[in-house]
């Protein structure tokens, strides 16, 4: 006997339209001291700019994907809307498991989209905001392609962001873009980066779903890799 899925409570109280935002953040060994420390403050400025603009905060979907340990890659906490979203402390060792953070990152995506159906919420298209400072150490191709497709049909937006060492050749495969679509941190400017990304996601979710959106610049945080 099938078991009917239990609606979740936020899409019934809240009908409003969702943009999904999946962060798949790189929490592995490399990334210990002060760019975790950065990375960290700059979860609780998005935490905080979200819940500040009334539209965003009922409009915006969080989900956040670490990836670190021994090839481990997990969801820390759930869906949730911005309203709700409490940025976690994330702490860093081990290795870089981007492949698999990636497959999860695309299946949590079209699991909240049948929920987003079945509760009549309309959405515009999912973010997959991946952010890494090294090499992967698993297989990352075929998940890569898919990934890739997934963009090429308009399934999902993908935000490569390339930290310190970041390889810009192997993150610009989970691009239809290629390299052109990955941006290099500078620095440790992760303020800006989530000050970036919040403005941003207050400009889509004031957006029709499937029309054209002006995001900011990101030249306060990004430069071009040469």
């Amino acid at each position: 006997m099938s078991v009917a899925a239990i609606p979740d409570v936020s899409l019934v109280d809240n009908s409003e339209q969702r943009t999904p935002l999946i962060l798949v953040l790189d929490c592995s060994g490399s990334m210990s001291g002060a760019p975790i420390a950065q990375l960290n403050a700059g979860l609780k400025l998005l935490e905080q700019e979200l819940k500040g603009d009334v539209i965003a905060a009922k409009r915006v979907r969080v989900l956040l994907i670490e990836y670190g340990d021994m090839d481990h890659a997990a969801v820390t906490g759930d869906w949730c809307d911005a309203m709700d979203f409490s940025a976690p402390e994330l702490s860093a060792n081990g290795t870089t498991p981007t492949g698999a953070a990636v497959e999860l990152a695309l299946q949590e995506i079209e699991d909240e989209k049948a929920r987003f159906r079945q509760a009549g919420v309309a959405y515009t298209r999912p973010w997959l905001f991946l952010m890494s400072d090294g090499n992967p150490t698993d297989a990352w191709e075929a998940v890569a392609e898919r990934c890739r497709d997934a963009e090429q049909a308009n399934k999902v937006a993908v935000f490569p962001i390339g930290v310190g060492n970041a390889d810009i050749g192997v993150l610009g495969q989970f691009s239809r873009n290629g390299e052109r679509g990955v941006k290099r941190l500078q620095g440790l400017q992760f303020k800006e980066l989530f000050m970036w990304l919040s403005a941003s996601m207050r400009v889509v979710s004031n957006s029709t779903p499937g029309g054209q959106v002006q995001l900011p610049s990101t030249d306060s945080w990004s430069h071009v890799s040469v």
